[in-house]
């Protein structure tokens, strides 16, 4: 199983890997078909980008680290339910929260790393929700390493969940910043912490004080919302620049310093790898292959070479490195 773009698309080598839903979580079209030519235009116009496909290519492949689809789905719908709430100025669905908080820190636990479904995968209408529980599981990601205990993972998830929740309480032509409105929401629930209100708060500050609602200097911004503004900052650099996961990476590394703690980063790159299965790629010996697999360091994953169909571990052969990430014919 590999992740194409929608537009690398072969009906005649190709089968889908996973459903494709709608809006509604109606499933569209089940694992295991072809897309017929003309379906794959009315999925196109739901603006979906990606698929997961199976191919000779990715044959074997088979992604064990990539976060259950149905629970991402499940939190994705509970998400979307508190947004409603929100809006229609009803009671936050808190204990469905703290049962997705539960279930997406399962989901983390239980992988050495976590492969997000990419929120252009899904109709357009989910992505914001689909965007912050993908933030949340980065976070939890970065959070093994931090040495905390079990409540603050749970505060900490709980903030990055409802990072933008703010969103929906402001008028975009407001200079009331969103991360300010949400805190000031947060902050009123007895169910909701102090410090995961303070995560959605401070996710947008930056270390070198150039960041918003307040412009805080490093030593007044806590450690979990930097954690956030990593996941946050990355994530958004997938979903919303489309950039593949390397080059997202990078962009992060930028940041050191500037936007977040550098011991953050470097601790961000050991848990959140740049090259899922199933990416082609070339290297530095000029051969082409494709990532297979991801054992011991998440940055040197196992790759199968195309033509031969040997497999080598790029942790093995210190000499070689990945020098671009291929697009299809």
């Amino acid at each position: 199983m590999r992740l194409i773009s929608i537009d690398d698309y072969n009906p005649k080598l190709m089968q889908l890997a996973r459903p494709i839903y709608d809006k509604h979580r109606r499933v569209l079209l089940g694992a295991g078909r072809s897309i017929h030519p003309t379906y794959l235009q009315r999925i196109k116009g739901l603006d979906i980008r990606y698929l997961f496909v199976e191919d000779a290519v990715s044959y074997g492949i088979t992604m064990e680290e990539m976060v259950d689809i149905p629970n991402w789905m499940d939190a994705i719908d509970v998400l979307k339910k508190a947004y409603d709430a929100v809006v229609e100025k009803k009671e936050l669905p808190i204990r469905e929260l703290q049962r997705q908080v539960l279930l997406l820190v399962d989901e983390v636990s239980k992988r050495k790393a976590i492969f997000l479904v990419p929120t252009s995968s899904l109709a357009e209408e989910l992505r914001e929700y689909a965007h912050s529980v993908n933030v949340t599981l980065l976070a939890l990601q970065l959070a093994k390493k931090l040495g905390i205990s079990q409540i603050q993972i749970k505060d900490l998830a709980m903030g990055c969940l409802l990072h933008d929740i703010g969103k929906v309480l402001t008028v975009s032509d407001e200079t009331e910043h969103h991360a300010r409105v949400g805190f000031e929401y947060l902050r009123k629930i007895r169910e909701v912490s102090l410090l995961s209100a303070h995560v959605a708060y401070q996710h947008h500050e930056a270390v070198d004080g150039s960041g918003e609602p307040r412009g805080i200097p490093e030593k007044e911004i806590h450690e979990f919302a930097q954690v956030c503004a990593i996941a946050n900052f990355y994530e958004n650099s997938l979903s919303k620049e489309g950039l593949p996961p390397h080059e997202a990476m990078e962009y992060v590394m930028t940041k050191s310093n500037i936007m977040f703690k550098a011991d953050l980063i470097s601790l961000f790159v050991q848990q959140v790898p740049s090259y899922i299965p199933g990416t082609k790629v070339r290297l530095n010996n000029g051969r082409e292959g494709i990532v297979t697999k991801i054992l011991g360091s998440l940055q040197r994953p196992y790759i199968r070479y195309i033509d031969t169909n040997e497999e080598i571990s790029l942790a093995e052969h210190h000499t070689l490195l990945i020098t671009e990430v291929l697009q299809e014919a």
